[in-house]
């Protein structure tokens, strides 16, 4: 499992090879000049274009790619343009907000998706089932943004019952934000969990040895939780995985209908300010965070069905027999 984990880490850098390159070469192309954000727009032409010579602009699209990937190894990020402080440190610093964002909104998900996929595969093509498909169709096509000004809308003007802007103070604060921006987030996550759980389940409920506790008296709601939901989680873990995965990287439209002061709000102020640095970071660093959920989701595995590590351990064995497998 060591040398599966190590593995995975090295598949990873081509990976953000790529993204990096693709969002520093989008960026680069993006009308703007860096050195007039950074100076303003009464700066002369001459300590502009001084400028320009500092952050290595006069230089080759390629050659400032090699250059800012060359810090990027030991570990800088750089300087933000807009206010000169370091994209590292704001990075760290936004980002919990984002986590808690997230969770918030994968927490939703599953309370709402996990029940209703079950009670769906368990009365298929009921009225039940029909609505639920019906539900997870409008929260897998509805966007993010719209669902957030509607809930802003009706709970936030009409009814007052909850803030639509910003972070609350306390934990009470705090609660009363989350509401809507979670439940914005978490519904479409929601819709993707009752799918995958209904059709993971519904496999399940057909096995023999369903039937089999059936006959020996075992409750309903035992087999529900022991037998049927136990064996139907690593489909229902892959899809909360690439879930949670994208709601921290995805979550850039909800924080900034509620002024959510996260990584994604931040992305989108810095794209609108062609603060190039600053997305750089950002998008390395949800990438490597999109990228550990998967690793993690892998390590799940094992523990969910100690099959799936019984086989990888047979795997390694035979390679140190020099077997090919």
């Amino acid at each position: 499992m060591g040398k599966y984990i190590i593995r995975r880490l090295i598949m990873m850098i081509p990976v953000l090879l790529g993204v990096t390159f693709i969002v520093f070469f989008i960026m680069s192309l993006t009308p703007g000049d860096p050195a007039a954000i950074i100076l303003g727009d009464q700066a002369s032409a001459e300590a502009l274009e001084m400028k320009r010579i500092e952050l290595g602009l006069d230089k080759p699209l390629l050659v400032r790619y090699a250059t800012y990937m060359g810090n990027l190894f030991q570990g800088d990020l750089g300087l933000s343009y807009r206010n000169q402080i370091s994209v590292a440190s704001q990075v760290w610093d936004k980002f919990p907000n984002t986590a808690i964002l997230a969770i918030s909104g994968i927490l939703v998900a599953l309370i709402i998706g996990i029940p209703i996929g079950i009670l769906s595969a368990k009365k298929q093509y009921t009225v039940m089932d029909n609505t639920s498909m019906v539900f997870s169709l409008v929260g897998v096509s509805m966007p993010n943004f719209w669902l957030g000004l509607l809930l802003s809308l009706l709970f936030a003007l009409k009814l007052g019952w909850l803030p639509s802007q910003g972070m609350g103070k306390g934990f009470i604060g705090l609660l009363r934000s989350l509401v809507l921006p979670a439940l914005t987030l978490g519904t479409g996550a929601a819709a993707t969990v009752v799918r995958m759980t209904r059709s993971s389940m519904l496999e399940v409920i057909r096995q023999d040895y369903i039937s089999t506790a059936r006959a020996k008296g075992i409750t309903e709601k035992q087999i529900t939780r022991k037998h049927m939901l136990k064996n139907a989680l690593i489909p229902i873990v892959t899809a909360v995985g690439l879930q949670f995965g994208l709601l921290l990287g995805g979550a850039m439209l909800t924080e900034t209908i509620f002024s959510w002061p996260g990584l994604g709000r931040l992305m989108v102020d810095s794209i609108t300010s062609k603060d190039i640095p600053m997305v750089l970071g950002s998008v390395i660093f949800m990438a490597v965070m999109f990228s550990f959920v998967n690793l993690l989701v892998d390590i799940l595995y094992a523990f969910l069905d100690p099959r799936i590590k019984s086989q990888y351990s047979k795997k390694v064995v035979k390679r140190r027999r020099g077997v090919v497998v």
